[in-house]
């Protein structure tokens, strides 16, 4: 068989559009596919929810993949260790309490179960406004992240969401965006954004399972954006309150979806 170049375009063309006009209405809208993301997604698409993730860059994983200081080692408490026993990814006890993972492993195991839970990941795309209707969060405003660097005039596309869940890490885009355009006052101490504190992965893992939750209607916090809304530590290369707080927030949203 003669491959035809024309075929494969109109078959990459034609599959696509038919993906994105299906993400146009959703369950749930997750933007950033970190652990944290993943995993929120994996347990929503689970239970048969309707669930799409975007994320500005090439690949997905977020830190996950380079461990720490690029050593691709990653570690996880005991009570994350069920995650990963439950996705399949292999762990090895170092001492009472710690367990290693192959992040390479890690990652690449997130996105296949994750996907092929149902959910939809759109690389490329990054969120660059939401959209507010009477006072609550119930969308997103998308372009692709090519247009965002180079700085192009090139008007966006919108989408439908009945929840959206900020997965940025550290930045807390879309926290951000909502404190800064939309009016509404975040449910922290201060009424806004409180920035993440020094390292403490102590402190920075049980709050991370805390903090992860509606901050304004219609929008969650998810991963370290929790903490950095909420004014918590980060806690660095140990990746088990990420994936504690993904399926935190999926149990919440499916009370109410």
């Amino acid at each position: 068989m003669r491959l035809d170049d024309i075929k494969i375009s109109r078959a990459i063309i034609e599959s696509y559009n038919e993906k994105l006009l299906n993400a146009l209405e959703v369950d749930v809208a997750i933007v950033g596919a970190g652990p944290a993301g993943l995993s929120c997604a994996y347990y929503l698409g689970k239970a048969a929810k309707k669930v799409v993730i975007f994320e500005r860059k090439l690949s997905v994983g977020g830190g996950m993949w380079g461990g720490g200081i690029m050593f691709n080692e990653i570690v996880v408490q005991d009570k994350a260790r069920e995650i990963l026993n439950e996705f399949g990814i292999r762990s090895r006890l170092y001492e009472k309490g710690y367990y290693l993972a192959d992040s390479i492993e890690a990652v690449s195991t997130l996105c296949s179960k994750t996907v092929k839970a149902g959910v939809k990941i759109f690389n490329l795309l990054s969120a660059e406004d939401l959209l507010v209707r009477k006072k609550r969060v119930s969308g997103l405003v998308l372009n692709w992240t090519a247009v965002e660097i180079a700085n192009l005039h090139v008007d966006p596309i919108t989408i439908k969401a009945n929840f959206v869940v900020d997965a940025t890490g550290h930045a807390a885009e879309i926290v951000r965006i909502a404190e800064r355009k939309s009016g509404l006052k975040l449910r922290t101490r201060t009424g806004r954004m409180m920035g993440e504190q020094s390292m403490c992965a102590e402190v920075g893992e049980e709050a991370i399972v805390r903090n992860s939750k509606e901050v304004v209607p219609g929008l969650y916090t998810c991963g370290m954006c929790a903490n950095a809304v909420f004014g918590a530590p980060r806690m660095g290369p140990v990746f088990g309150g990420m994936l504690l707080s993904g399926r935190k927030v999926a149990k919440d949203l499916l009370k109410k979806l």
